[in-house]
């Protein structure tokens, strides 16, 4: 049975997970997940444009500037990219319609699909947790965005590029935003929402631009050559078209970013504030992302598109306005999309970390939690900052941010369709507890296109390639198993930490909370023995006056 309780703050009505009628109440206590925090110590800042400006944010990083020309390559057909560029946008709204129902559920809860999972999957108790907290932590880092920042900022300033140049700066910028990040949300939020708006509207000079070559008012002679036969060539390997369909993916990852803050929303109604938010923040980027790619194959030649590597955008300045335009335009433009989104991303995976870090499975549950001392998630920042600065100083091989992109996406994509799947699990929960449906519900025939895209891009990327050579130049299919090498390993830790050394110490593993600093709140994990210990025989200067009394004590220790 669930109960619900009345948040102090704006009185928005907030379920309780699973069981019990107030918060603080033991059933809620031991519900599943992080303890829900009746006052928010984060504060709530987050608007309607803000939420619409960090999902852009994020999704506006250096994906359309630098993937289409992969993705032609990958299809081998300008009518088979274009589909995907259409087609994408759709199955992320599948998944934006299964968020919007979940954060519906649970109004009040920061932190993205850790929450929704956890309370989908509570048993084997704390598995799904300790699962999502190892890979969304590791593979938490920015690193790609402050290269391409670097790289451009450089390249903008006329300043030789030297690894040491690159790296300094990259890191540089990273702990610039971190401290913005850290000091002040109020003025993070302030600096992506100022950012993005800069952003969005190079993205419309862009597809201006794409408009003007089509109509004839550039240099570009035939701007509709690589239009005639529009699928001729394309590639009939399910490799290759689900390795394009994960770079495509790939621009438009952060739809979901303000589902991290969902409970800093200053609204009475979060859930449907970020439901807003992600459909217009979507349908914005959408409709200007294939703008863009039109505007692209329009001006630039379709082999010069499929050899470009990262540079398509840089061939479209100058085929469109000449070398010495684009070689000052673009790169300020880079640079912006590179900053906004290291700032969306620090504020959202912030939040994730902290949620993981409030359900007590990381050391130092509760320092990590705490919001002190500004009043932000300091140390999830700083997390996820370090792991970006050790992938920074230690660069890897030329195609290793290829392997690492699919790395991340792998094991996502089965967290993805753990989290359609389990639309149906909570649904029929509601049902036995007597509880009406969520206020808002996804349409079946979206949470079933959700599994089958996961279902396709977790089993096709196995399938060889033509001449086994994927977009590495090692095997096709090493993030796969790479991918699920770190679920394995997930695997293993929590048999160990939870299962095997409770077996063998006599004791088992439970959750207690605690109240933090600013109104924040956190479990942590105990160990609570099965069986009294004996207490050794001890003189009667040591003996205290309760074990002189009491031969047998229980021993919790943390």
């Amino acid at each position: 049975m669930a109960g619900s309780f009345r948040d102090a703050d704006d009185e928005r009505d907030v379920e309780v997970q699973d069981q019990g009628a107030d918060a603080t109440s033991d059933a809620a206590v031991s519900a599943p997940g992080a303890p829900v925090e009746r006052s928010n110590p984060l504060g709530r800042h987050v608007t309607l444009a803000t939420a619409v400006f960090l999902n852009c944010s994020q999704m506006i990083g250096v994906g359309v500037f630098s993937v289409p020309g992969v993705v032609l390559k990958g299809t081998g057909s300008v009518g088979l990219a274009l589909v995907l560029w259409v087609l994408v946008p759709f199955i992320a709204f599948a998944g934006l319609t299964i968020y919007n129902e979940f954060a519906s559920m649970f109004p009040d809860r920061s932190g993205g699909e850790v929450v929704f999972l956890e309370q989908a999957f509570p048993r084997p108790r704390f598995f799904v947790p300790i699962s999502f907290a190892i890979t969304a932590i590791l593979l938490s880092f920015s690193a790609t965005a402050s290269i391409v920042f670097a790289q451009y900022t450089l390249y903008a300033f006329d300043i030789e590029r030297t690894p040491f140049r690159q790296s300094t700066l990259a890191v540089g910028i990273v702990c610039l935003c971190a401290c913005c990040v850290i000091l002040s949300t109020r003025f993070s939020l302030k600096a992506v929402n100022v950012i993005t708006f800069v952003k969005v509207l190079s993205l419309v000079f862009l597809a201006l631009a794409g408009i003007a070559v089509l109509l004839g008012l550039t240099p570009v002679e035939d701007p509709y050559a690589n239009f005639d036969h529009l699928f001729e060539g394309s590639t009939a390997s399910v490799n290759s078209l689900a390795l394009s369909i994960v770079k495509v993916n790939f621009s438009f990852v952060g739809w979901s970013n303000t589902f991290s803050v969902l409970s800093e929303i200053k609204s009475k109604n979060p859930a449907r504030t970020a439901r807003r938010a992600g459909y217009i923040s979507l349908g914005l980027i959408a409709t200007l992302f294939f703008l863009i790619n039109v505007a692209y194959i329009a001006a630039v030649p379709k082999e010069e598109i499929k050899n470009s590597g990262q540079l398509i955008a840089a061939l479209f300045f100058e085929h469109v306005f000449g070398h010495s335009v684009a070689r000052r335009l673009l790169p300020i433009m880079i640079a912006l999309s590179c900053l906004g989104n290291i700032l969306a991303v620090q504020v959202g995976r912030a939040r994730v970390i902290r949620e993981i870090a409030r359900q007590g499975i990381l050391p130092w549950a509760n320092i990590i939690a705490s919001t002190k001392p500004f009043g932000t998630p300091a140390l999830p920042v700083l997390i996820q900052v370090s792991l970006t600065i050790f992938v920074l100083l230690a660069p890897p091989a030329e195609d290793a941010f290829s392997f690492l992109l699919d790395l991340a996406s792998y094991p996502n994509l089965i967290f993805s369709a753990a989290l359609a799947i389990s639309i149906f699990i909570l649904r029929r929960r509601r049902e036995r507890a007597s509880l009406p449906p969520a206020p808002f519900r996804a349409w079946n025939l979206v949470v079933w296109v959700q599994v089958a895209n996961c279902l396709f891009l977790l089993i096709m990327p196995w399938v060889p390639p033509p001449g086994g050579q994927g977009d590495v130049s090692f095997w096709y299919a090493t993030y796969c198993v790479a991918g699920l090498g770190l679920l394995a390993f997930c695997a293993v830790y929590y048999y160990v930490w939870i299962v095997l050394l409770p077996r063998l110490g006599g004791y088992e593993i439970v959750q207690e909370t605690k109240e933090l600093d600013g109104g924040g709140r956190a479990n942590v994990l105990v160990r609570r023995y099965k069986v009294a210990r004996v207490v050794p025989p001890r003189t009667d200067s040591e003996r205290s006056p309760l074990l002189s009394r009491e031969p047998y004590v229980i021993d919790a220790a943390t």
